[in-house]
């Protein structure tokens, strides 16, 4: 009989980041059938009861809740033996300063530590009070935190425009600041480039192609996806292009985005023309250099080598007809692939499409080429990012496999501090069933650099050992993935 625990601790918090992946963590443990950790918003509540739990009657937004269902009670013990060592507290860093109690609100904490940089990590409706109280203190502030209304962001842009700070974000998944790595980030050794990115994993492609070319970063400032908006107008990208513009140790910026709004991207080509830094353009939009090729163009504007993007190949494929399934964890990964694929197969149905026409809801039926942005805001509602848990990609890709319409599975795989540790553990197995059952061709961009802890070399030679074909250019995955598809699904 399956055992229960649900607690709301008063008083108690920790970051999104940090409970996200202890609820990860806590539903890999032996006999978990069911976990949440989670602050008790009213979302989380909502969530909660929707998995079966009953929540607390006490329960509110400055509780943590912990509901925890298990197959008996020695692994309901051991759960949450893991929840207290997720949740437990990480020692002092040496050399910091010494506090007898540590700062409960980013006013005091920034008051204690002086201007700089705020992190905020908290749900998206609590942000904007946040982030109000860094910019009063002087810091700048990278909001990793999603679904903040855009009338929000505007305001705290408009505000950090006023007094010369930058906001990056909401929804800022990946920076580089100081040779810092911030959110989704890689070990990466400082260079002469530097980013301006409305884009998360657009940048940590770039980025990780720049290291696997030997050439590092000045900085990564990630503004947002919303940034180049009609409605937001540009604001943190003109801000970022000052600051970098600013940098002796750049000699080049590169400014990466999902499709831009076509008057703000050409409002933004007129600003760089005004800087004393070149300024190259990457957007991710049909009719735009690939992210690979504007990569390969940074490179030789400051007179480096291209090299051979590496390439592990897999086990021989023969073009077959059928359908294309992408299942990614990166938004712009999915873009780029959608874009590329678009022109050589027609019409790509996705959660996040190119036509509004193309529209496929994550629980519709699939049927003709498709792609899934698993990253999207919709799919990562009380759970975290499939860049750290890929159990809704793995169950997709069980399900693509069984479908005899699928001739290619495309996937994207992105290491870095936060992400999976051993992502090729989970889906290398799942990768050679899927091919055992389909004979589908499964092909993986993985995004990383050679510093990062999970060792991409070994990554892309596991996941080739399990059949699949890997590329460190997500664009040469998604045409190598296009030309394994012979007619039309």
């Amino acid at each position: 009989m399956s055992a229960e625990h649900v607690e709301a601790r008063p008083g108690a918090y920790a970051d999104s980041v940090t409970l996200m992946q202890a609820s990860t963590d806590v539903r890999k443990a032996d006999g978990v059938e069911a976990a949440l950790i989670a602050m008790a918003t009213e979302l989380n509540l909502g969530l909660l009861a929707e998995m079966g739990f009953d929540p607390p009657p006490q329960a509110g937004p400055t509780h943590l809740l912990i509901a925890v269902r298990a197959k008996d009670d020695a692994a309901l013990a051991g759960a949450l033996a893991a929840v207290a060592t997720a949740l437990a507290p990480r020692p002092a860093q040496p050399g910091g300063p010494a506090v007898a109690e540590p700062p409960r609100t980013t006013a005091a904490a920034a008051r204690l530590g002086g201007p700089g940089l705020v992190l905020v990590s908290v749900p998206g409706r609590h942000a904007f009070a946040e982030a109000i109280d860094a910019l009063d203190a002087g810091c700048d502030v990278m909001i990793f935190s999603d679904n903040m209304p855009v009338e929000q962001e505007i305001i705290l842009k408009d505000i950090a425009a006023e007094r010369g700070l930058l906001v990056m974000g909401p929804d800022c998944g990946t920076a580089v600041v100081g040779g810092v790595g911030l959110g989704f980030a890689h070990t990466l050794s400082p260079g002469e480039i530097g980013l301006v990115a409305a884009s998360g994993t657009g940048a940590q492609q770039v980025l990780c192609l720049l290291d696997t070319a030997g050439t590092g970063v000045s900085a990564a400032l990630g503004v947002g996806g919303r940034d180049l908006s009609a409605a937001v107008g540009g604001r943190s990208a003109r801000a970022a292009l000052a600051a970098l513009d600013g940098d002796p140790a750049t000699s080049l910026i590169v400014v990466i985005s999902k499709p831009p709004a076509p008057q703000v991207a050409t409002d933004l080509r007129a600003y760089a023309t005004g800087l004393s830094t070149p300024v190259q353009f990457a957007f991710v939009a049909p009719g735009e250099p690939d992210l690979t090729a504007a990569t390969e163009a940074a490179l030789t504007a400051v007179g480096r080598p291209v090299p051979a993007w590496p390439h592990w190949p897999g086990a021989a494929v023969a073009p077959r007809p059928g359908a294309l399934r992408g299942l990614f964890a990166g938004g712009t990964l999915c873009t780029e692939a959608m874009i590329i694929a678009s022109e050589r197969l027609g019409t790509i149905r996705s959660n996040i499409p190119l036509r509004p026409e193309w529209h496929l809801g994550t629980r519709a039926p699939t049927h003709g080429h498709m792609m899934i942005d698993f990253g999207d805001d919709e799919l990562t509602v009380g759970r975290a990012h499939p860049m750290i848990d890929q159990t809704l990609r793995l169950e997709r890709l069980a399900a693509e496999a069984a479908d005899p319409a699928t001739a290619v599975i495309l996937l994207d795989v992105v290491l870095g501090h936060g992400a999976h540790p051993d992502p090729a553990s989970e889906l290398g197995p799942a990768i050679a069933a899927a091919r055992e059952r389909s004979g589908a061709a499964v092909v993986v961009s993985l995004i990383g650099a050679a510093g990062d802890p999970q060792d991409p070399a070994r990554q892309g030679r596991e996941l080739q050992a399990a059949g699949a074909h890997v590329f460190a250019s997500n664009a040469q995955a998604a045409r190598f993935a296009c030309d394994a598809i012979a007619g039309q699904p």
